[in-house]
């Protein structure tokens, strides 16, 4: 199962390089295994609204929500000061550490292409690198 950074929905939303890999994966994965924070999902509606891309968020909420399925978890108020040892331990900025907590959380894989990753021991994956398994 999958954890999919806010990254990987910008590249495709805003149709960026690697727009094609994260389709694909996408289309070859069962929507319930993959997974979104609520706190990326409140960042990719920041970014489209701050690009005057209303039509796009919603069509986003739509596809991600409604006709796929994909899973929404977030963490509760008293999981945060975890958070902030995790965001000390891999110098991480506050959204890194939630999505590596949720990882933890859910024993999620985290896909991104934020190379702030490597740097656990979990790591990350690419879009590319699930669609070579």
């Amino acid at each position: 199962m999958y954890l999919l950074d806010t990254n990987i929905f910008i590249e495709l939303l805003l149709e960026q390089e690697k727009a094609e890999d994260v389709r694909k994966l996408l289309i070859n994965h069962d929507p319930c295994e993959l997974y979104i924070t609520e706190f990326s999902f409140y960042s990719i509606g920041i970014i489209l609204l701050k690009l005057n891309q209303k039509e796009l968020l919603q069509k986003f909420i739509k596809d991600t929500f409604y006709n796929s399925g994909i899973n929404l978890v977030r963490l509760k108020p008293t999981e945060i000061e975890q958070l902030i040892i995790v965001a000390g331990r891999f110098n991480f900025d506050f959204d890194d550490a939630y999505q590596y907590l949720i990882a933890e959380k859910y024993d999620l894989t985290i896909i991104s292409f934020d190379s702030d990753f490597d740097r656990t021991e979990q790591g990350r994956k690419t879009p590319a690198d699930i669609l070579k398994t």
